[in-house]
């Protein structure tokens, strides 16, 4: 079966178009490919399926086998696959997650490639149990948390994905012991993705991601999203103007706007091939 490894930002996957052959056990699937050393690597795989409610439907799966409800960097490179193999025509796309339906918004090239997308992330949940996590309250912003025996002031996003972000330098950290005590901490019983951001200048941020499943990668769309959210209401960015969220992988550009919260960024297909399934 052919596939399409894309990324946005660093965030790289392998693509499947399912739109007229399904794939089983994906789960295992999304674990045996993504192996760097032994196979083709990715952050895990994300399938382009059909959808009864929006133009196409997005199915992601982490490195690990577990199946994500959203992924911001995933949900671009797919919309880009999309009008690429001739399934979506026009400048927009709704594409059906396990999160909602999201609309996304093409930028082209000269010659009519997409360059670059711009998704409608929808509001931020910010309410604690819903994230889910122990915390209770409608905003959880600046709580302490301990963590591997430290002290932590964490705000809590969801974009879909349940999101921790911390205020710290991310380049002091060791991102590898700290975020899987983080992911693995009892207060979030879903798992948690934990952003380490710093902030460099006027409304620009410097991230780095550890994600559920996937551990530390080069970038992470809703996590970014979730940054900037948490740096508004920390009051270290302004919503009046765009947020530049610099990545290990590139750079995303977030704007709040009523309540609901865009995302723009790159879609890069690396290269085609094809795997024995």
């Amino acid at each position: 079966m052919r596939f399409y490894k894309m990324h946005g930002a660093g965030n790289d996957y392998i693509y499947f178009d399912c739109m007229h052959r399904e794939i089983e056990n994906p789960e295992k699937l999304s674990i045996r490919l993504s192996d760097r050393h032994f196979s083709i690597g990715g952050d895990g795989i994300i399938l382009l399926c059909p959808s009864d409610k929006a133009d196409v439907k997005m199915r992601m799966f982490n490195a690990d086998g577990s199946e994500g409800k959203m992924c911001g960097n995933g949900i671009r490179s797919l919309g880009k696959l999309a009008h690429m193999l001739g399934y979506v025509k026009g400048n927009t796309c709704r594409v059906e997650t396990l999160s909602g339906i999201k609309t996304l918004q093409y930028i082209f090239w000269k010659g009519g490639k997409v360059e670059s997308v711009k998704v409608d992330m929808d509001e931020p949940e910010l309410n604690g149990e819903k994230i889910p996590s122990t915390f209770k309250g409608e905003r959880v912003v600046s709580a302490p948390m301990t963590v591997g025996g430290i002290e932590y002031k964490i705000t809590l996003v969801s974009m879909g994905n349940p999101h921790c972000v911390v205020f710290t330098d991310p380049d002091t950290l060791d991102i590898g012991k700290v975020g899987i005590l983080f992911e693995n901490a009892p207060e979030f019983p879903d798992g948690i993705n934990t952003e380490f951001v710093k902030v460099t200048g006027e409304n620009e941020l410097k991230m780095r991601v550890w994600e559920r499943g996937s551990g530390e990668t080069l970038a992470c769309g809703t996590g970014a999203c979730a940054a900037a959210v948490a740096a508004v209401l920390n009051g270290l960015c302004r919503a009046d103007k765009p947020i530049t969220v610099h990545l290990s992988g590139g750079d995303l550009t977030i704007e709040i706007s009523d309540d609901r919260v865009y995302m723009t960024g790159g879609a890069t297909l690396v290269f085609t091939g094809e795997v024995d399934l």
